[in-house]
């Protein structure tokens, strides 16, 4: 016994050893242009209509979230709106191609969605009271919302045969609503049209030139509708899942000018009741399956229609209300922050997180309002990133994940270090390309180790600013309470982010560092560095 137990002693040691991995790397950031941009407000929230009954592995998490009942009067979702300042919200979901809106004449009655053996998704059609329309409006205009709001795209069509709808669009009762919205002066930034109808689409179906046809019809209705205002709302679509040809077809034959952004759908973990989706969000290798998505979609959009832009206008991460105890956990926040940063690479312009509040993926918990550790992530991003995207190369393993922008409001550079690694600290030496008088194409080619000693030996990480002064980087560092990957609650550096007792959202407030000290990213940590010194020509 005693043999047994010194063995297992010694195991544990060599086990908290191994765990005690650090890795010395460096990470190049190239300031002297930008690779991609997004818009000011690329963050960006959906609110969907799911009725309380919508459930998925027996379970039924949307609770009163809709558009229809979500209690606007909550004051925990103000103020979680208004940190933002202006947050995008975009309206829409699944059952937007069944809603009718309640004003002028309609051809059946507006009643509530109920559930429907046959209906879409098993609901039958609902309704938009005006009413709640306009308060509605009341609430985003007072929190400052930017609106994207997904129109109804299946009226007046017909199934053809199963999952497939053909003929052509009733714009009627869109149009009575647009008239309605201008009537009250209600702002809209951008008008989208379906949702999940692209390619084979998500319960049903639209073929790409009659959808295309429709948009130019819409585009029309937006254009005499909104002649006297300057600038006009956009017209956004398709909200679905990207398909290359549809895509293409789509943009070939709207034509120039008719579409101002081109929406795509992300769940690329999977089934929210996959029990592999915590590895799967630790997984490089998966997250990076998606970039193939992002780079075809930019293409599509360079070929076909330079003169829109690249939108994620929704992505929950797991599709079907998302994970229990995942989505709304911690450990999700490796997922949504790396899908922000790659999705920014591509030129995207807005990314719309699936949801403010409903379903398990949601920001804000469904039932208490009390925002959940993405929300925090989310709110960090929009706070300290800018819109320039700057170039990163790294020595360090594929488990890092690094990100640079220029930094929001102010000089230099922010980076976002991501280590999914749970056994690896990742120390990091940045360098500056602009002082490196080495050809970067050749660093395959050169011994790794010798490669970091002479970046290490040669270069100035923040360029020539910072010579004979003393100056300071910030850093954010988000870790789970306890250390527990899937706790509901984020700490940054080292305090439980929590909303005051008047529900006012926490300081987020930096650590103040050493600008010429060492950088390092424990394991299953996430880091924001801000390096208001970095020598960014790119940022001015």
């Amino acid at each position: 016994m005693g043999f047994r137990l010194l063995l297992l002693l010694f195991l544990a040691s060599l086990s908290a050893i191994w765990a005690q991995n650090v890795e010395d790397d460096v990470i190049i950031v190239n300031g002297t242009e930008a690779i991609a941009s997004t818009d000011t407000n690329y963050i960006c929230a959906t609110i969907d209509w799911w009725p309380h009954d919508k459930c998925n592995y027996d379970q039924c998490p949307w609770g009163s979230s809709s558009i229809i009942n979500l209690d606007l009067s909550h004051p925990l979702l103000a103020k979680a709106v208004q940190a933002f300042e202006r947050l995008r919200i975009r309206v829409g979901g699944s059952l937007e191609d069944k809603v009718l809106y309640d004003v002028g004449t309609l051809s059946s009655p507006c009643q509530p969605f109920t559930k429907m053996v046959g209906g879409l998704f098993g609901f039958s059609k609902g309704c938009l009271h005006m009413d709640r329309w306009d308060e509605v409006n009341h609430f985003f205009n007072k929190t400052g919302v930017i609106v994207t709001f997904g129109l109804n795209a299946l009226y007046g069509r017909h199934e053809i045969r199963k999952g497939v709808w053909g003929g052509d669009w009733n714009s009627s009762n869109v149009n009575d609503f647009i008239k309605y919205t201008i009537s009250k002066g209600h702002q809209i930034d951008s008008w989208e049209f379906g949702n999940e109808l692209s390619g084979t689409g998500i319960g049903a179906s639209v073929g790409a030139g009659q959808y295309a046809r429709d948009l130019i019809k819409l585009r029309a209705i937006i254009d005499e509708s909104y002649k006297n205002f300057n600038p006009k709302p956009l017209l956004v679509a398709p909200g679905g899942f990207y398909n290359k040809e549809w895509y293409n077809k789509l943009l070939q034959v709207t034509g120039p000018l008719v579409v101002n952004a081109v929406t795509h759908h992300v769940y690329n973990l999977g089934a929210g009741v996959d029990p592999r989706l915590v590895s799967k969000i630790l997984d490089p290798h998966h997250l990076n399956k998606i970039s193939e998505t992002f780079s075809s979609l930019e293409e599509t959009v360079q070929t076909y229609g330079p003169w829109a832009s690249a939108w994620v206008g929704e992505s929950g991460g797991a599709f079907n209300s998302g994970g229990h105890n995942v989505s709304n956990t911690f450990v999700n926040s490796f997922w949504y922050l790396d899908q922000l940063g790659m999705a920014a690479k591509f030129d995207t312009k807005v990314y719309c997180r699936q949801t403010l509040i409903g379903g398990n993926y949601g920001l804000l918990d469904t039932t208490t309002f009390v925002p959940k550790p993405d929300y925090y992530s989310a709110l960090l991003w929009h706070r300290l990133m800018g819109k320039e995207v700057i170039a990163v190369d790294t020595s360090a393993s594929p488990y890092l994940r690094s990100y640079a922008h220029c930094s929001k409001g102010r000089d230099g550079i922010t980076l976002l270090l991501i280590n999914l690694s749970n056994q690896t600290e990742f120390k990091l030496t940045v360098q500056n390309s602009m002082n490196i008088g080495l050809n970067m194409d050749e660093k395959t080619n050169t011994n790794r180790k010798s490669f970091i000693h002479g970046l290490k030996r040669v270069v100035s990480w923040v360029g020539s600013k910072s010579s004979g002064q003393s100056f300071f980087r910030e850093e954010y560092h988000l870790t789970p309470m306890d250390g527990e990957l899937q706790s509901k609650t984020m700490l940054l550096n080292g305090k439980p982010l929590q909303l005051a007792d008047s529900g006012d959202i926490p300081n987020l407030d930096p650590v103040l560092i050493d600008v010429n000290s060492p950088m390092s990213v424990p394991p299953l940590s996430i880091k924001f560095v801000v390096v208001p010194t970095f020598d960014a020509s790119g940022c001015k």
